[in-house]
């Protein structure tokens, strides 16, 4: 029956459209009303799923780590170097779930030769298993470059955010220390200082590189901070009263520390090639300590006679550098939005 109040225009057509309560149908002609039709649909689809199939209106966004992990879970570089990066992991610290033997254990009757059943990678100038000192070789480079880069980021990014947040002298300070080391050589500086030292062990390498590596890590940290303390958020929280602690901690900190991750993971593969060539050159790590730039560098003078001496602990050294840099350019792409 027609609405007395609701006029139709010619052909049954209502100009002011359906109320609330009634339901809208395609006509099935093809007009404007089935194509507008199609457009809300579309429109509602795209509003409950969001687009690509993402978070819509009504779930909660992804934050920066999230959607990081998300990006490198779909990156085939984070999970190949990834798995080469675990795997050195386990072996450093159980060794001898691939290695049965002793790396200090020599036999001067097998010098120099090839390799043989039980004894893949041959034997060096004293008799020794070649396998068995790469696979425990990994234990001291790992640790060098694990402790270091932890040292590293944690001084340079506590002394840099500091100065960044704060500025003042404080942050003249830093920056006139900070240009004093990046004008040391890193070689020639582990000469003077690691050549007065005699521990054997590598926590003498561990500091020497802590010292020299915390100016770069201070000045991303630096940037980052002063970059973060200008956006809004840290500054309607300083108008409501915020107190520097929580603004540093609550506000800042977490958005300022992608770049120091992004380093740190590049500079741990940078750490070991460092230990390699400070050992190679007589003043790093020391015997009876294993490492792989003390057999690199013992088989250096007999690369024509033996190459399998220098060539196994060289090939480790150069996949274990490889595998971090691979990860903190994979980590660099996910946490910078720019480089999508």
């Amino acid at each position: 029956m027609p609405d007395p109040e609701r006029p139709e225009g010619p052909g049954g057509y209502d100009p002011v459209g359906p109320r609330p309560h009634e339901a809208v149908s395609p006509t099935g002609q093809g007009g404007p009303m089935d194509l507008a039709l199609e457009e809300a649909e579309s429109v509602e689809g795209i509003e409950k799923t969001g687009p690509r199939g993402g978070t819509g209106p009504g779930e909660k966004p992804r934050s920066l780590w999230s959607d990081a992990w998300h990006q490198l879970r779909r990156n085939p570089v984070f999970i190949i170097s990834s798995l080469m990066i675990l795997f050195l992991v386990i072996i450093s610290i159980w060794p001898q779930l691939i290695a049965s033997g002793d790396p200090l254990q020599c036999d001067l009757s097998k010098s120099q030769q090839g390799s043989s059943p039980g004894h893949p990678f041959g034997y060096d100038t004293q008799g020794c298993d070649v396998y068995t000192r790469t696979v425990y070789g990994a234990r001291a480079s790992i640790t060098v470059g694990v402790c270091a880069t932890l040292g590293a980021a944690l001084l340079g990014s506590l002394l840099g955010g500091l100065a960044g947040f704060f500025g003042g002298w404080g942050d003249a300070l830093l920056s006139r220390v900070a240009d004093i080391f990046f004008g040391i050589p890193v070689v020639l500086g582990g000469l003077v200082f690691l050549s007065v030292v005699t521990s054997t062990t590598v926590w003498p390498v561990v500091g020497f590189i802590v010292l020299l590596g915390w100016p770069q890590i201070a000045r991303i940290g630096r940037g980052s901070v002063i970059t973060a303390k200008q956006n809004d958020y840290v500054q309607a929280a300083r108008a409501l009263g915020a107190g520097n602690g929580r603004m540093m901690l609550r506000h800042v900190a977490p958005n300022a520390v992608a770049p120091v991750i992004v380093v740190a993971t590049i500079a741990l593969g940078t750490y070991i090639a460092l230990e390699a060539t400070l050992s190679f050159l007589g003043v790093g790590l020391r015997p009876p300590t294993v490492s792989w730039g003390i057999d690199i560098s013992n088989a250096a003078s007999q690369i024509r006679n033996a190459p399998h001496m220098l060539l196994w602990p060289a090939g480790a050294l150069s996949l274990t550098v490889l595998a971090f840099i691979m990860l903190g350019d994979a980590v660099r792409d996910a946490l910078d939005p720019k480089l999508r």
